[in-house]
């Protein structure tokens, strides 16, 4: 039975004349020349190959994607806005995107309190299944998807005494690769947010991507969101330092802001070339080194300049933090909390006058936050079909390391300071370079209305 689109193609190329005056004027075409003019079903009669053999034959094979997520209990978890986009397509460049993957399986780590994660499960008649290695061999013994996704942000997990969530990213990640190993091969990963709240499982879990050669992405969803102005820095923009501006009360909302920091940084002339230090200072002390700082306190200037704001606003907000981030070239970049500015970058270029500023604003309400990861969703379902990273996997390893230490830096021999220790970073001598075009939404916002799903929330 044929589907509904190549029954639609059957008559359009029937009733077209054109078509057919075309044809009797040239005896001869070629196929590529038959497939312009008759659409593919209209090549199917005229070659006598039965349609869903051409379609078989030309259709791109959709990727089966194994979805492994620590909790889905509410419609804010992140594990609701990925999966269900990645079932019913998404929003992007202003308009609905089909989606363009299926999801086969499903595994939830506190699966008792994901009470929607199983209503959708049920309703879209996917399997969750009980072990991770289940959910990416169907239940066999070999790798059974194209494609993982990997979603550990929310759920009842404890945080340890400097702050790090531990969400079992790493724990996840770690039986997957073990299915790639016995199966002998592997395919692309996806993880939402930083790798791990651990350095040292962050960089194996890097590592691993590519002694088994598989794409690696993930990160954050701001660097890609709509930006204020839409441009991006071209590779090689002579950076000299550079400041995010950003709520950043925890180490999940400061993995935003690192992300954003280093999605700008990675381009500067030269290419990335490591970390060579990172230090956390909270409290009162931000503003001391703010002001003994003259590149960090012009930035942070210019930004109050820009959203017009009084002086002293950043100042006299609740929270005050600063993550300083010096570079193996001798740049320097900076996480300073503020609150009212989005995500904001600043940066000083050399050769222009003043700091150019992009920011990354209008963060969704309680209806349209759903929209907010969108990019996430485009990003997933092109490296599933290209297997190319959209990215270089190194930014979200460097950003991963970089919050860690950052969360380790307060503490030293069991005691916190709020000034905290350098933290010297030779292991995170990693180069690339950062080459990709503009990767954040453009376009009319999505439409502020709940997200139907077919049944009562």
């Amino acid at each position: 039975m044929m589907k509904k689109k190549q029954i639609e193609m059957v008559a359009a190329a029937e009733d077209s004349s054109s078509t057919t005056e075309a044809m009797e004027s040239n005896a001869l075409f070629t196929r590529r020349e038959m497939l312009g003019l008759t659409g593919m079903a209209g090549f199917a009669a005229l070659t006598g190959i039965a349609p869903d053999a051409v379609a078989q034959q030309t259709a791109p094979k959709r990727p089966r994607i194994a979805c492994l997520v620590s909790y889905w209990g509410l419609p804010t978890s992140h594990a609701d806005w990925i999966v269900n986009k990645l079932l019913d397509g998404y929003w992007w460049h202003g308009a609905h995107t089909p989606s363009r993957v299926d999801v086969v399986s499903v595994y939830i780590h506190q699966l008792d309190t994901s009470l929607l994660g199983q209503k959708v499960c049920k309703a879209k008649n996917i399997p969750i299944f009980k072990t991770v290695g289940e959910a990416v061999t169907l239940g066999g013994k070999e790798l059974a998807v194209d494609g993982v996704v990997i979603v550990c942000e929310h759920g009842n997990y404890p945080t340890d005494l400097k702050g790090h969530w531990l969400l079992p990213r790493w724990w996840i990640y770690q039986q997957v690769i073990r299915v790639f190993e016995q199966s002998k091969r592997s395919v692309p990963i996806f993880n939402d947010k930083h790798l791990s709240y651990n350095w040292d499982d962050a960089k194996w879990m890097f590592d691993k991507s590519r002694e088994l050669n598989f794409p690696l992405t993930g990160g954050s969803s701001i660097p890609a969101y709509f930006r204020k102005p839409e441009i991006e820095l071209a590779p090689d923009t002579p950076i000299r330092n550079s400041i995010v501006v950003g709520s950043c009360p925890d180490e999940g909302a400061m993995s935003h802001c690192v992300d954003v920091l280093q999605a700008f940084m990675d381009r500067r002339k030269g290419g990335e070339t490591g970390i060579r230090s990172v230090q956390s200072i909270r409290g009162p002390e931000t503003w001391n080194w703010v002001e003994r700082t003259p590149w960090a306190a012009s930035l942070l200037e210019a930004v109050r300049k820009n959203f017009d704001l009084k002086p002293g606003y950043f100042q006299e907000g609740r929270r005050s933090n600063v993550c300083i981030v010096e570079y193996n070239d001798g740049t320097h970049g900076a996480v300073i909390s503020g609150e009212g500015v989005g995500w904001t970058y600043a940066g000083e270029i050399a050769g222009q006058k003043e700091p150019t500023i992009i920011s990354m604003l209008g963060w969704p309400g309680p209806i349209s936050q759903y929209h907010a990861a969108n990019a996430h969703e485009h990003w997933i379902t092109e490296m599933m079909l290209t297997r190319k990273e959209p990215f270089n996997a190194e930014r979200l390893l460097l950003s991963t390391g970089i919050v860690n230490h950052y969360m380790d830096s307060n503490w030293e021999d069991g005691r916190y300071s709020a000034v905290g220790r350098r933290v010297e970073t030779p292991y995170m001598n990693i180069s690339y370079h950062s080459t990709h075009g503009p990767l954040f939404e453009t376009g009319p916002r999505p439409p502020n209305t709940p997200y139907m799903r077919g049944f009562e929330s």
